[in-house]
């Protein structure tokens, strides 16, 4: 179930939009002295390979996104809270600037959701009068608006409204909000008020309920899909999202002051940016081309440049990851990013003297850039996460072959960028194979360290939200619902459990990846990446041995039971899609663009008529 595409030609935003919106808010914020408070949720039993270290040291460029965007706006009393830093963090006793926030948003992705969920239902404990606006968002509530509201009178809570889209979506309800906002009134009673005339109605990208009692969600109006911001440029500036990060504490409540400039670098010591935003190749588990509507989005090589060398002047930092889908997906853009940042000076020495930072690709796209990586290596990348999902294209094809991942990754080494291949497992690849063709996981696991990989990541093939192949793996049988009496949770779709196979002993899945993970990080392996390193950075390749035999542990501690249990049997598999039990429909009344099949349509009433609707969204 993918997202719907909007009308070709209204995808993206007429170029300057954002900004002029970034302008208005300027102009009318200055009238308002509002604090908002962005948590970032984060489950901390996600914490394994191939995500531990990275999931607390690098402060999430989503949250730091948003936050930037209301500073930028002129609401400069904003705080972001990492729960990754602050995990008793409760918003019910919050206070910022001496008060309750007037804003609360929380912000999750589908494995942190239980967080989420948790944060919101805390911050509805705040008396209501003067309870803040409660905004969701993020990945999770972009694809599963419905679950961060409640259906149920007996179990009252809820977000106010969800964002399912960008920053110009939240901006885009903030200005008609503060264009309504009356002196001394609660933001919650103006949003309360836009929401009940319909004002809300023209912003694609929200979700909110209508319901006559306080947390119980009667119905969802889903006003469409986002119309996306094309030219990333138009973006503020990244700088501005660690001037309001929260000081890691044990705490409940909020410290006096942000995270001072000078302590940046020793908690976040990498930070991500986005450069581009889209891939061409359309994989079928995948959410991403339907996410950008099928567009290539870009920053410019002069815009990037201006921000790593401000996020280095002013915090120290000089270890880059892009958030990019697949950095090499368009040549021209590409090269126009290389080029710039090869150039660029920083305080007088080249830029790949002053920053290391790494992004993204495929192996299609390496070798089509194979002329350019020496240019690319010039520009500062060091390393290149690749999705060889499967050497032998068996599960997926995208221009990868045995012979064509190891000549990418020889060309990366040979040009000192270190190649960190992402795989995926599936039900019909075996541990190990024998005879020519290295189908086996081990096997390919052999040749790509052969081939001068000094990372690996191995994860479960499982259904994503927003996929072509969501719903069906939830109608043919091909998800859990329980295992040995243990239900599968939130926090377990992170493709680290195997809860989505057709295996008839899945528990060897499960420990095929345990496996390959200690197969490739060992203390043999680290003793001879000391002596014999496959990476031309400096110790690079034993320092990512360390990292993942800590990462190991921590997986092999918290998946090893799982495995169990699929041996013990008793699976019980999903036969219906996980869709919202509380009715859905569009702003028109038509069925709800993020709604999934078996999600009830709800009554839609126009001028005291009721227009007939069909049981359920299409």
């Amino acid at each position: 179930m993918e997202l719907p595409r909007r009308t070709r030609g209204d995808e993206l935003l007429r170029p300057g939009e954002l900004l002029g919106l970034r302008q208005r808010l300027r102009n009318i914020a200055r009238r308002h002295d509002l604090t908002t408070v962005i948590a970032c949720a984060f489950d901390h039993r996600t914490r394994m390979l191939p995500f531990i270290y990275a999931d607390t040291r690098m402060a999430p460029a989503g949250v730091r996104a948003i936050g930037g965007a209301m500073l930028d706006c002129g609401l400069s009393k904003t705080r972001i809270v990492l729960q990754q830093w602050n995990r008793h963090f409760r918003p019910s006793e919050m206070r910022l600037d001496g008060r309750i926030p007037d804003i609360f948003m929380g912000s999750s992705m589908q494995i942190h959701s239980a967080e989420c969920e948790a944060l919101i239902r805390d911050a509805c404990r705040i008396d209501p009068v003067h309870r803040p606006l409660i905004i969701a968002g993020g990945p999770k509530t972009i694809y599963e608006p419905w679950d961060v509201f409640s259906g149920d009178p007996l179990d009252p809570w809820g977000a106010d409204v969800a964002v399912t889209g960008e920053e110009y979506v939240l901006l885009s309800l903030l200005e008609v909000l503060l264009s309504l906002r009356a002196n001394d009134e609660s933001l919650r009673s103006t949003f309360i008020r836009a929401r009940n005339s319909g004002m809300l109605d023209d912003i694609p990208g929200l979700v909110y309920a209508r319901t006559d009692r306080e947390g119980v969600a009667e119905e969802l109006v889903d006003t469409g899909i986002q119309r996306l911001l094309g030219d990333l440029d138009e973006l503020p500036p990244p700088v501005l999202g660690y001037q309001l990060l929260e000081p890691p504490s044990r705490k409940t409540t909020l410290g006096a002051q942000a995270l001072p400039a000078s302590r940046i670098r020793r908690y976040s010591p990498i930070s991500s940016l986005v450069l581009t935003m889209g891939c061409k190749f359309v994989c079928p588990y995948c959410p991403i081309p339907a996410y950008n509507q099928r567009q290539y989005r870009v920053k410019s090589g002069q815009r990037i440049a201006t921000e790593m060398a401000r996020l280095g002047r002013e915090y120290g930092l000089h270890y880059f990851f892009g958030a990019d889908d697949n950095f090499f997906n368009n040549r021209q853009h590409t090269l126009d990013i290389l080029e710039t940042l090869a150039r660029t000076e920083i305080d007088g020495a080249p830029i790949r003297r002053r920053i290391r930072w790494a992004t993204e690709v495929t192996v299609h796209d390496t070798l089509a850039m194979r002329e350019h990586l020496s240019l690319a290596r010039w520009a500062g990348i060091r390393s290149l996460w690749i999705g060889v999902e499967d050497m032998t294209a068996t599960l997926i094809k995208k221009g990868q072959s045995v012979d064509k991942t190891t000549e990418a990754f020889h060309l990366l080494q040979r040009h000192g960028i270190n190649p960190m291949p992402m795989m995926m497992h599936h039900d019909t690849q075996p541990l190990v194979s024998r005879g020519p063709i290295p189908y086996g996981l081990l096997n390919q696991a052999r040749l790509l360290r052969k081939a001068g990989a000094i990372s690996l990541q191995v994860l479960m093939i499982t259904p994503a939200t927003g996929s072509k192949l969501y719903a069906e793996a939830f109608t043919s049988g091909l998800a859990y619902e329980s295992v040995a009496g243990r239900r599968v949770e939130q926090y377990m779709i992170d493709a680290n459990y195997v809860v989505a196979s057709r295996h008839a002993q899945p528990w060897r899945k499960q420990l095929n990846i345990m496996a390959a993970y200690v197969y490739f990080y060992n203390p043999l392996r680290f003793l001879l990446a000391l002596a014999r390193p496959k990476s031309k950075l400096y110790l690079a390749d034993a320092l990512m041995q360390l990292a993942g035999m800590c990462g190991l542990l921590q997986t092999i501690r918290r998946t090893l039971g799982w495995a169990i249990r699929l041996m013990r049997g008793n699976i019980q598999r999903k036969t219906t899609v996980p869709a919202s039990q509380i009715p859905m429909r569009g702003a028109d009344g038509a069925p709800a663009s993020h709604a999934l099949p078996g999600t009830p349509l709800a009554e839609f009433v126009q001028l005291n008529v009721k227009s007939p609707a069909p049981t359920r969204a299409d």
